[in-house]
Parts: C-alpha cells; structure tokens; sequence
C-alpha cells in the first residue's frame, strides 16, 4: 500500500532549491497562498546541471579501465565521446519533459521547461538537435576506427532512453525505468567507453559497470518520492508507487550496500586492484542519502533533495573508482 505523502511547512525546507524541485507549490506563510519559486531558481532546476555527472561517468569508467588493462588513453576519443554523452543526455531529459508534458504528469511541476518556456516544439527540436550532434560525435569516432560497435551500443542506449518515457512504449509509467537506466548507463555505456579505447571486451568492465549502473538506477528511484501523489494520479507506477514510501526507503540501504559489497567482492575475486576499495570514501553520501528518506519518506517538501544527494553519491563513488583503477596502473 502506498503510503500517503503529508504536506509540510516549507519554512522546513532543508534545501533552498526544494520549492522549485517539488511538485507541489510552496505557500506562502503570509497569505496562505500558493507561491511560485524565484525564476533563476526554477531555470536551475530545469537544466539540472548536477545530473550530467550521469553522462560523464560510464566514459570515464571504461576509459579509466582501459587505462588500467593497457596503460594508454586516446584522448581525442575520450574527449570526444564526453562531449557527445552530454549532448545525448540533454535530448533524453529535453524530450522527457515533452514527452511527460503530453501525459499532464508535469502539471504542478514548475520547473518543467515545457511549463517556463511555455513552448513545447522548440524544446523539441533543441532536444532532437543535441541528439544528432551526439550522435554525430559518436559516428566519427567509430568511422575513423573502422569499426560501428560502439555506435551500435549508443544507438542501443538511445533506444532504451526513448521507450523510458517515448510513446507509444512510455515503460518508465510501467516502473521500469530504473531498469532501463541500469542497462544504458551501466553496462552498455561503460562498454562502449571501454572498447572505444581497446576494440575488445573486459570482464573487470562489465563487472564495474554493474556498480555505476545501480548507483546511477538510484537517482532515478530517489526522484520518485517527493511527487507520489503526482505520479499515481497519472496513472505512471514508479517503484515508490508500487511499494509506498515506507519500504522504498526501507530498501535504499541494501542498494546502497550493494555499491560496497560488490566492489570488495570484486577485489577478492581479482577482478579490480585494491586500490578501488577508496570507493569506501564515498560512504558519507551513501549514509546520508539512507538517514534523510528514513526519516523523511513520507514528507515530499523535506525529501525532494534527496535525489540531489544520491547525484552525490553516484559522483563520489563513481569518481573514486576511476581513481582506483588509474592508481593502480602506475
């Protein structure tokens, strides 16, 4: 059963953002109307520029293995790729705030960028462009390799990102989305990196790759709590949805967990160097992200910055990582 989000005061806010990043508006304490965040806080919020760690990190994994397996980096190809993974990302959160425009999830969402520029085809056609330019940056890499394998692993992530939330498919409303994330930010995108360096394939790769893909599936899971009452009135069925605030929260310490065992049950296996235990660094985040839905799970104006804190978590952890692999290859 779901359990029901309560309205909270939002002079509790923890996070000045938190009024642009809820779904809810904020009232005012004065008239006790609803109140509309500050532009430049709603426009932050619409361009979410801590989430394009989501895009840089599956590169720098594989490439950062790569380095480890062969003590050499194409850096015109890793430049490369970056910039074309943050192309590709702006057109999957571009075309799903059109795509979630047409359902009416988005509604009470005020930083929506269909909502601010209150023109829906020339967000898609800024969406549609960045994917071609992407696109293209990921063609010359695989042309002059002479070789389109990591082309067809991109053109698979795209495909994975638009049945997320693209009709006729929209499988996120089916609550498959953080599945759909872990595949096209986890394995496929880290091995695209990884044979974009080497033309070959690594077991040390696909095994880091189920890491960042479960930090990454993360973020999506925490963006579910605050907007509950949203979600379900759309019919869209999130994992939150599906199993209440209550037991999400109660499992986000075992996916959290998951990020550590893993990566020691890796070095003992001698699938990673020891040098990637400094992931253990980025346990703050993990233990913070943990705490605050614990408590707050049920309270969507506190709990809204909770994604914020697992974009951290991803970032350190999957930062840290990359150096483990990198130190160990000196």
């Amino acid at each position: 059963m779901t359990t029901e989000p309560t309205r909270q005061n939002p002079s509790t806010n923890l996070n000045p953002l938190e009024p642009a990043l809820s779904n809810r508006p904020a009232i005012s304490p004065l008239s006790g109307q609803p109140t509309k965040p500050p532009a430049k806080k709603l426009w932050m919020a619409a361009l979410k520029p801590p989430m394009y760690s989501v895009a840089i990190m599956p590169i720098a994994l594989g490439t950062a293995i790569a380095y480890f397996e062969n003590q050499s980096v194409r850096w015109s190809v890793f430049i490369t790729f970056l910039v074309a993974a943050v192309l590709i990302l702006i057109w999957e959160n571009l075309s799903n705030d059109v795509f979630d425009s047409e359902t009416g999830i988005d509604q009470n969402k005020h930083h929506s960028l269909v909502n601010l520029t209150r023109n829906k085809a020339l967000i898609f056609a800024i969406a549609n462009l960045c994917l071609a330019a992407g696109i293209a940056g990921v063609i010359f890499i695989s042309w002059t390799q002479q070789d389109f394998t990591v082309l067809a692993l991109i053109l698979l992530c795209c495909g994975l990102g638009y049945v997320y939330q693209g009709p006729p498919f929209r499988l996120g409303y089916r609550g498959l989305g953080e599945i759909l994330c872990f595949f096209a930010f986890g394995p496929l995108g880290v091995a695209a990196a990884y044979y974009s360096q080497s033309q070959s394939w690594s077991l040390a790769s696909l095994a880091a790759s189920v890491i960042l893909g479960i930090s990454t599936s993360l973020i999506l899971f925490c963006s579910h709590f605050h907007q509950v009452a949203d979600d379900a009135a759309a019919g869209k069925r999130s994992p939150i949805v599906r199993l209440g605030t209550r037991r999400s929260a109660q499992l986000l310490p075992w996916l959290c967990g998951s990020l550590y065992g893993f990566t020691t049950a890796f070095v003992l296996a001698g699938l990673f160097p020891v040098w990637t235990l400094l992931m253990f660094a980025s346990l703050p985040p993990a233990l913070k992200l943990c705490r605050h839905v614990l408590a707050n799970h049920d309270k969507p104006a506190r709990v809204s910055n909770c994604k914020f804190i697992a974009v951290s978590l991803h970032f350190w952890s999957g930062l840290l990582l990359c150096a483990g692999f990198v130190l160990a290859a000196r």
